[in-house]
């Protein structure tokens, strides 16, 4: 078995450079850079934000693939096809990286999602950051009359066929999807002759073959103890397998930004609802874990989003501030005080389960 090409060397491509810095955690985005109710999105004024964001130092403004709309998911996210969506958004990103989360394998030919990869990542300088999945929504799979059951294969077979489009002149390849015989290429090419990939969650394979494919891996929110359980035999696995390179870890992160910068820190589904100094403590422990990029999604954020992007961009959680250490001892003062009415007006039991369900998640 030949090693695989992320094993030999990370990507060297703007984008990926721009999302993952050593030793220091980046922040970015979700289309859509808005908060709705129910499962479709106002995409008005996308474009200012975006520029708002890209300006304010975010290092990724992230696409998704969501075909069709299934009315019991509850999200479709930014509703546009995620290429032309990113083609539209060039102009007023002109920066961060242009990462998708994620392009839905099974879906999807091979040789399309290369052929609209390529043009993306030409047009835009280098910046595309290929996320990819199985998909979530089983609802999508018939529509396409492909088998939910043989997604994972079909994952597998659909990124071989298309790094080998991305890095051959003569691609040979014989799978379910189709076999070119190496008379016909790609083209366009990506700048640097491959685009970074990362394989979203488990994407039906095991750990070990996503750390030995895959450039990073894009997981989900979880408390931060069990986070880095995670991060750690991720870590593992890549170094085992033989990688002569590090490949980082991202996630995402719904958030609900109070306009109290002193606010507590709550869970929330996949996310926290905080201030800003509960947030950039929540940041720093995932910076010390070993995540390298944290992706925030503002579906639930209740503030204008000009005012949120404000308060969220490079000065604020690039780094903490000066006074970073006496802010957490304030923090976690407050912590115990609201313990104690906690336990004053409800008795211990939902105090004990309060704090600790706060404490678990942000790593206090």
């Amino acid at each position: 078995m030949s090693t695989h090409i992320s094993m030999l060397s990370a990507p060297q491509t703007i984008g990926f450079k721009r999302m993952f810095a050593k030793d220091k955690l980046t922040v970015g985005i979700y289309y859509p850079i808005a908060s709705y109710d129910g499962d479709i999105p106002n995409l008005v004024g996308q474009e200012k934000l975006a520029e708002q964001a890209d300006l304010g130092g975010f290092s990724a403004i992230w696409s998704r693939d969501v075909p069709l709309r299934d009315p019991y998911f509850g999200d479709v996210g930014h509703v546009m096809d995620p290429w032309i969506w990113m083609a539209h958004m060039i102009s007023h990103v002109k920066t961060a990286a242009l990462a998708t989360g994620s392009i839905i394998l099974p879906l999807h030919h091979p040789i399309d999602i290369a052929k609209s990869a390529a043009s993306i990542d030409q047009l835009s300088g280098g910046r595309l950051v290929l996320g990819v999945a199985t998909g979530d929504r089983p609802v999508e799979f018939p529509a396409f009359n492909v088998e939910h059951s043989e997604r994972g294969q079909l994952f597998r077979e659909s990124l071989e066929y298309i790094e080998t489009l991305f890095t051959s002149s003569a691609p040979v390849h014989k799978s379910s999807w189709g076999e070119i015989n190496g008379q016909a290429e790609l083209i366009p090419k990506p700048i640097g002759k491959r685009i970074p990939i990362g394989i979203t969650g488990g994407s039906q394979q095991t750990m070990l073959w996503n750390a030995q494919h895959a450039d990073f891996w894009l997981t989900y929110p979880r408390p931060i103890s069990q986070q880095g359980l995670l991060v750690q035999e991720w870590n593992r696995l890549v170094k085992s397998s033989g990688s002569k390179v590090i490949k980082p870890v991202a996630q995402s992160l719904y958030i609900d930004l109070d306009e109290n910068p002193d606010a507590m820190p709550i869970p929330i589904r996949l996310g926290l609802r905080s201030g800003r100094k509960g947030l950039i403590y929540f940041l720093k422990n995932l910076e010390q874990i070993g995540i390298g990029h944290v992706a925030f999604n503002v579906k639930f954020n209740r503030r204008p989003m000009k005012e949120t992007l404000q308060e969220t961009d490079r000065g604020s959680h690039s780094t903490l501030p000066k006074t970073w250490k006496i802010e957490i001892v304030l923090f976690l003062l407050f912590r115990v005080i609201f313990a104690i009415i906690v336990f004053q007006y409800f008795g211990y039991n939902l105090c004990s389960i309060s704090v600790s369900m706060i404490s678990a998640y942000i790593g206090v």
